[in-house]
């Protein structure tokens, strides 16, 4: 790849270029991805590339609560477990999305080769469900729950919102039909039908009550993490974003294609983001299933 093409590589070899001729030493910290921005003009994803490819290559290492600094000589590892790999895994997630997450990045942020993760973790399969069983058991279901079957499932199912938020990567971490068995994430399902449970409702409607439901907050999670990512990249809040393109979306609903958007986004009190969509969809989705509960019961008052 020329170099003009790789705008990263030039940045890089200039940070090399300053720790060869000594103007940072080991320990020193390097730029961060906001003074790289700043100092070469590139987006925020361009700068976070920078620093990941000079770790990778030995060059820097990360210091939790410190930043990126140069790398000196390391001595082995210390205390290397399965749970500081975890957790190392889970900070690049949050901070930089899953697609961040290899053992190379996770063994630089821990001071170790990539090889001795191994001995912790069998691979990439292995951490994800590794991750996503740490971050359900972080929030655990409460021992004290309300008596209703929609209160149980409106608390239930906002701490599940909650986690995604926290952890946007996690949607691509778990899958609804082929899932794997992570404990502590099991543990928010069988929540689920513990509250649907008893209503009259037979085994299949349950299961099905509650994998929708489950469904609900991914679906609508899917989008946190490409979310987070632009706003890291760019630098450019949701707000900023909207505010620049208005008068492209003004010339598109002058010219009559969408008039009922148009009505619809020109009215007053519009108020979305992802969680008022996800308030929404919460709220409706249990309104059609206490309509479920009721016809349940009453089928089971006729046959008494």
């Amino acid at each position: 790849m020329d170099r003009a093409d790789a705008p990263y590589l030039r940045i890089v070899e200039e940070l090399r270029r300053r720790v060869a001729a000594g103007e940072l030493a080991a320990g020193d910290r390097l730029p961060s991805t906001r003074q790289i921005v700043r100092e070469f003009g590139v987006a925020m994803a361009t700068a976070s590339k920078v620093l990941s490819r000079l770790q990778e290559e030995g060059v820097a290492r990360a210091v939790p609560g410190v930043g990126t600094v140069v790398a000196g000589r390391e001595p082995p590892a210390q205390d290397l477990t399965r749970q500081r790999i975890v957790r190392a895994a889970i900070g690049i997630a949050d901070g930089e999305g899953l697609a961040a997450v290899s053992m190379r990045r996770i063994a630089t942020e821990l001071g170790a080769s990539a090889m001795s993760l191994y001995r912790y973790v069998a691979g990439k399969d292995e951490l994800l469900h590794l991750m996503a069983d740490a971050v359900y058991g972080d929030d655990p279901p409460p021992d004290r729950i309300p008596r209703g079957w929609r209160e149980q499932l409106e608390l239930a199912l906002r701490q599940q919102w909650r986690i995604h938020r926290r952890h946007p990567w996690l949607t691509q971490a778990i899958s609804l039909t082929r899932p794997e068995f992570v404990r502590n994430g099991m543990a928010h399902t069988d929540r689920l039908l513990r509250a649907v449970d008893g209503l009259g409702l037979d085994a299949n409607t349950m299961l099905h009550a509650a994998l929708s439901l489950v469904n609900l907050v991914r679906g609508t999670a899917v989008s946190l993490e490409a979310e987070e990512q632009a706003r890291t990249e760019t630098g450019v809040t949701d707000d900023e974003w909207m505010r620049a393109r208005e008068a492209e979306l003004h010339e598109l609903f002058a010219s009559g294609a969408f008039p009922t958007l148009a009505k619809v986004v020109a009215g007053p009190g519009l108020d979305m983001d992802l969680d008022s969509i996800f308030e929404f969809a919460l709220r409706r989705h249990l309104d059609g299933l206490a309509v479920l509960v009721a016809a349940a019961r009453a089928r089971e008052r006729r046959r008494d």
